[in-house]
């Protein structure tokens, strides 16, 4: 088993791969590291594929996964995870503007240290300030939502133990919030480095504004499946009970108002008639609604036959 697995993701990247490959292989050979070279290839259409056939064949340490199309960086990722070997698993993108020099540190922190996950920071920048401002911006959102207090969410370059990344499944686009994820299964001594932000030597950048919406819907998807993903009654039961009773307490107004008013021989308007009793009638049935959908949502999760994602510790005598 090698100390240290290194998964690259990569989409397009060939330009870089002989370099970032020569880099790593002289970071590991100094530090007399064991390791392997996991390149995943996102459906890569620049020859990316064929060059790393030929490192494979040059460097027996170097192994590769190609995907018949393009399925995102988290899926890259998570193939990768399932077949790292490794002690100490590092990610980093294949783009050089990662630095493997920071690996010694990175693997230090989890073999010495007993991190389970050490993310990296990169502190000076070298993005234009549309992606920088919302980075930050996203980084505060998660942070408040987590309360994981990380800078940097969305570096690539970070480290685990083989135990985390074999108890987690990253999926749709995840991956910038793997440790949100393995925190909620139970890997919650989480650090980071300051490392080195290069800027980009090869290629172009595959950044798009439309990642922030993604990633600010696939925040509220994790803080919601982390806190009710197997309990949906406790979401929408109590919310859907409370418009219920909001609901309720209305039309029990109305109707003692319109009682108290004919036994008092007072002329009452209709009930129809006051904006109350139709935000009254709206609550219930929202609350109606809600407390069903807590009720589908417990059924579902009770006989959809999944597999078991609780994340288990230690084992003995088993």
């Amino acid at each position: 088993m090698p100390d240290i697995s290194i998964v690259i993701p990569l989409l397009n990247e060939h330009e870089s791969l002989p370099e970032l490959e020569a880099w790593i292989v002289r970071v590991m050979e100094t530090n007399s590291f064991s390791y392997e070279i996991l390149f995943i290839d996102d459906g890569s259409t620049d020859g990316s594929w064929e060059l790393i056939k030929s490192l494979t064949e040059r460097n027996s340490h170097v192994r590769g996964i190609r995907f018949r199309r393009n399925y995102g960086k988290s899926a890259a990722l998570n193939i990768g995870f399932s077949e790292a070997k490794g002690d100490v698993v590092i990610t980093m993108d294949a783009d050089l503007q990662d630095s493997p020099d920071e690996i010694p540190e990175l693997f230090r922190h989890i073999t010495e240290e007993g991190y389970d996950i050490i993310s990296g920071w990169k502190k000076k920048r070298y993005d234009p300030v549309t992606k920088t401002i919302p980075t930050k911006l996203f980084n505060w959102a998660t942070r408040r939502m987590s309360g994981i207090y990380l800078h940097d969410f969305n570096c690539g370059l970070k480290a685990y133990r083989s135990e985390v990344v074999k108890n987690i499944e990253v999926y749709g686009e995840m991956h910038r919030y793997i440790p949100v994820i393995a925190k909620s299964a139970g890997f919650k001594k989480i650090g980071e480095q300051v490392v080195e932000h290069r800027a980009r030597k090869y290629g172009t950048t595959k950044f798009g504004l439309n990642r922030f919406v993604n990633g600010f819907l696939d925040l509220l998807t994790i803080f919601f499946m982390g806190k009710f993903g197997k309990k949906p009654m406790h979401f929408f039961g109590i919310y859907g009970l409370l418009c219920f009773i909001i609901g309720f307490f209305i039309a029990l107004y109305l109707l003692i108002s319109k009682m108290i008013s004919l036994m008092n021989h007072e002329k009452a308007p209709l009930v129809a008639d006051s904006p109350l009793f139709y935000l009254g009638l709206v609550s219930m049935i929202i609350g109606t609604q809600l407390f069903l959908a807590g009720f589908l949502g417990e059924l579902i999760s009770r006989s959809s036959g999944e597999r078991n994602t609780y994340s288990v510790a230690e084992k003995i005598n088993l």
